[in-house]
């Protein structure tokens, strides 16, 4: 079992619009596709916590994405992570990894997982928005990148927001690890939530937002507190009205596959090919942002390397 939950609750995500559409809000609920996530990858407690903001993060901003669309949010830091990469899709899919699932830190001054330590405290906060990709409609995506300014990843979404698209956001992301005397992880709670302030917003309702996020409990005291993602939005909003555009369920989920893996093991040059079947009788592939090995037999590799050679041999110049 990937977590002890004994509660029933579902991920989701609720995207709304507040101020005649001058605000756009997000917020969601992700313990469940944050504890798989952790669970698949070996994460630390304070990796954890990490890469379960940068999921969070990531689904919140491509919260608005079509049809086709893909965003991949990549962090590199200078800390002993290495790295965190995390994609999401329009169905509310995500999926992600961290380059070293096993660093970790002490607790900070106030007694918190240390994520700017795993982080680092410089480095660069990269976005790619991709459209059509897996239909196969290849065009130009949009890259933005911004120098990492807090490597506890919700400030380093809201300073990419000001400062790539010129939106001023306020970003919230929480995830409550409790570490237990057998070593494992328990993801007590995770969940985050984004607004983002139009440049039609007037100066009244934006000064009301920013008190009431100001006064916002942490987004994973409300989750345990029983509140969802329109919860989540009420107490941030505070008295400012919204109207709940979306609510949709949102996971961890992969595109890799056994095909797509011999896909893969296919294209790789004959001689190694030749040699993977000569000393190990067969080939092993690991998805990186799910962790799944998936294995190709003696036979099955002997059948790739045959057409391949057949291949080669058809394509061969004839005198």
């Amino acid at each position: 079992m990937l977590n002890e939950r004994t509660d029933t609750t579902t991920d989701t995500l609720v995207r709304a619009t507040a101020a005649g559409g001058n605000i756009r809000c997000m917020a969601a609920v992700t313990t469940e596709l944050v504890a798989e996530a952790t669970a698949r990858h070996g994460t630390s407690d304070t990796v954890a916590a990490a890469l379960g903001r940068t999921l969070t993060g990531t689904l919140l901003l491509g919260a608005g994405l079509k049809e086709f669309d893909r965003l991949t949010v990549r962090i590199e830091g200078d800390g002993a992570a290495g790295g965190i990469t995390a994609e999401a899709n329009a169905r509310g899919q995500v999926r992600g990894y961290v380059r070293n699932p096993e660093a970790d830190a002490q607790l900070n001054s106030g007694g918190k997982f240390d994520v700017r330590a795993v982080v680092g405290r410089s480095g660069m906060f990269y976005v790619t928005y991709e459209s059509g990709y897996d239909i196969g409609l290849y065009r130009e995506p949009y890259r933005g990148s911004v120098p990492l300014v807090s490597g506890e990843i919700g400030e380093d979404f809201a300073y990419y927001l000001a400062k790539s698209e010129q939106i001023p956001s306020a970003v919230m992301l929480g995830v409550l690890v409790r570490a237990r005397a057998s070593g494992e992880t328990f993801i007590d709670a995770a969940g985050g939530l984004m607004i983002q302030l139009m440049p039609g917003a007037d100066e009244k309702t934006v000064a009301a937002v920013e008190e009431a996020v100001a006064r916002t409990p942490h987004t994973t005291t409300l989750i345990r507190a029983g509140a969802g993602p329109v919860e989540m939005l009420r107490a941030a909003l505070g008295d400012v009205p919204f109207e709940v555009l979306e609510e949709r369920p949102v996971s961890f989920a992969c595109s890799c596959s056994y095909e797509r893996a011999v896909s893969l093991i296919s294209s790789i040059e004959q001689r190694e090919l030749e040699s993977m079947l000569r000393e190990d009788r067969g080939a092993a592939m690991t998805c990186h942002f799910c962790n799944s090995t998936y294995s190709i037999d003696e036979s099955s590799l002997e059948e790739i390397v045959s057409r391949r050679v057949a291949t080669t041999v058809g394509d061969a110049p004839r005198d």
